[in-house]
């Protein structure tokens, strides 16, 4: 029998994630982007649900029932690699759309995805009227949908209300997600409040104080290009590793908490220029520049810097992210 040559290659396949708790309004969303017509309804689709809420499926509104595939895991311990690769086998499908429990953490998914299931899009939908009361109680648990969502939509929102406090959480954890508010139907409002840096890193030289660390290292992870031939001067610690045993290579950064004392974590950057065994504790201040370079570049100094990218902290690795040399 013959085989075609794309049954053979393996397919990415795109994952719209959708998260947040009981209530959020995840599933009637879903809803509506199944029974419209606008989404592609001849799309083979896999719809899996990790959380039954208030609101069931009407699989039968959909706008091509016959092309959604429905399935439920109701444990997050049946949520493996290995049961979502049979899903492929028992089904053919070329997007995945998931309703993901709000009170699982999403490494749980992440960890389980097939290889060539690709995040291609990750939303957010929160009960306004809960949210404060929830992020104050489930801190952990809120800072892990709101960090690498894409798009974060606050409903039940009533007119006239404070944003600020909705915001300003959001912000904490991602700078760059986009935030609407719904007050109804139809009637949605963008988040439009500016978040001014607590530095000015149009300068040539910028200064990063203690408590500015985690913003700065979240900026400069979001935006490397802003920082390139600017002088910093901050304080950190250097740490090394054994993927940092090259010579001439170590990390420098800080330990920052996130959202609770359990998860404080060494966050840096990947250093080079200057031999850490030389670095004083405490004894002295260096100067730092930043460079973001795409190759190998001389140094003033007649030696060799090697771009290396971030492998620590938010962000994840970059081929040639940022990149700090050690100055004299």
């Amino acid at each position: 029998m013959a085989v075609r040559l794309e049954d053979r290659q393996v397919r990415e396949l795109p994952v719209y994630l959708f998260t947040g708790f009981l209530g959020g309004g995840k599933t009637t969303f879903i809803q509506d982007t199944l029974n419209s017509p606008d989404f592609d309804p001849e799309v083979p689709t896999l719809l899996l649900v990790c959380e039954e809420g208030e609101v069931e499926y009407d699989i039968s509104a959909f706008a091509s029932p016959e092309n959604v595939f429905v399935e439920y895991i109701d444990d997050e311990a049946d949520l493996t690699r290995m049961a979502l690769q049979k899903l492929e086998s028992k089904y053919r499908f070329d997007r995945i759309l998931v309703e993901y429990n709000g009170m699982w953490m999403l490494q749980s998914l992440f960890a389980s995805l097939p290889p060539n299931w690709i995040v291609a899009q990750e939303m957010l939908f929160v009960d306004a009227t809960t949210f404060l009361m929830y992020n104050q109680n489930m801190r952990q648990l809120c800072f892990d949908k709101m960090q690498t969502a894409e798009l974060v939509v606050f409903n039940r929102c009533t007119k006239g209300f404070d944003k600020m406090p909705f915001h300003k959480e959001v912000r904490v954890a991602n700078r760059r997600s986009q935030i609407l508010y719904e007050y109804g139907p139809y009637d949605v409002e963008p988040d439009d409040i500016e978040d001014p840096l607590p530095f000015d890193k149009t300068q040539s030289k910028i200064t990063i104080s203690d408590d500015d660390y985690a913003e700065w290292y979240r900026d400069i992870n979001e935006n490397e290009d802003d920082y390139e031939g600017k002088t910093l001067t901050l304080k950190g610690r250097v740490a090394m590793a054994e993927d940092l045993s090259t010579k001439g290579r170590f990390a420098f950064g800080r330990h920052v908490m996130t959202c609770c004392v359990e998860d404080i974590t060494f966050m840096g950057l990947a250093c080079t220029g200057y031999s850490p065994e030389k670095l004083e504790n405490g004894g002295k201040i260096y100067r730092l520049w930043f460079m973001k370079i795409e190759r190998e570049k001389q140094s003033r100094r007649g030696g060799w810097n090697f771009p290396i990218g971030i492998g620590i902290g938010i962000g994840g690795g970059h081929h040639h992210g940022p990149w700090i040399g050690v100055g004299w």
